[in-house]
């Protein structure tokens, strides 16, 4: 997983929680980093994953919705970093749906090693895409934050349906997404 994730997962938990969460966060982990991570590297994914479930201790909150918190909170983040990938996107079916073909396609020339996950979309009517998550990291949470950034981002009244279709496991999950009409 790039580094970006883990750099900005980093700030989420200072910006929400403070210096201290983060110090207890990372020493009640056992991370062959020790927490140390730049925006350029490439990581293994279960540290992301240890640093949350230790969070979600620390906290009293549920991994699911940190994940879903982090996720918006990303999108913001890459949006400041990479405001080129929604300049030309008028809104967030637009750009949820260039995922594989537009995005991905951009992530893997800056960064050839990326591990990302796939997403496929229908488009089920004008006001209807329905999106499908498959990654073996089980990360949906996080895939359903960032579209939760994205809607709020164009200003967008979406409702957001969730199927996990891997039975409970987050590695296959389809998303409906529908706009209010108006």
């Amino acid at each position: 997983m790039k580094g970006i994730v883990f750099t900005s997962f980093i700030k989420y938990v200072e910006d929400s929680f403070g210096d201290v969460v983060v110090e207890e966060m990372i020493s009640g982990c056992h991370l062959s980093t020790d927490g140390a991570y730049t925006s350029v590297g490439t990581y293994d994914h279960r540290e992301i994953v240890q640093m949350i479930v230790q969070l979600a201790k620390l906290t009293d909150r549920d991994v699911p919705g940190l994940l879903k918190d982090f996720g918006y909170k990303l999108f913001k983040t890459l949006v400041t970093g990479y405001p080129e990938v929604v300049r030309h996107m008028g809104d967030s079916f637009a750009l949820v749906s260039t995922i594989d073909d537009h995005i991905h396609v951009e992530v893997r020339k800056l960064y050839p090693d990326a591990d990302l996950p796939s997403f496929s979309h229908e488009v089920v009517g004008p006001n209807e895409l329905r999106l499908l998550y498959e990654s073996k990291r089980g990360l949906a949470d996080l895939a359903e934050g960032l579209m939760l950034g994205c809607f709020d981002h164009f200003n967008e009244d979406v409702e957001l349906e969730r199927e996990d279709l891997s039975h409970g496991a987050g590695t296959r999950v389809a998303f409906t997404m529908r706009r209010a009409a108006g």
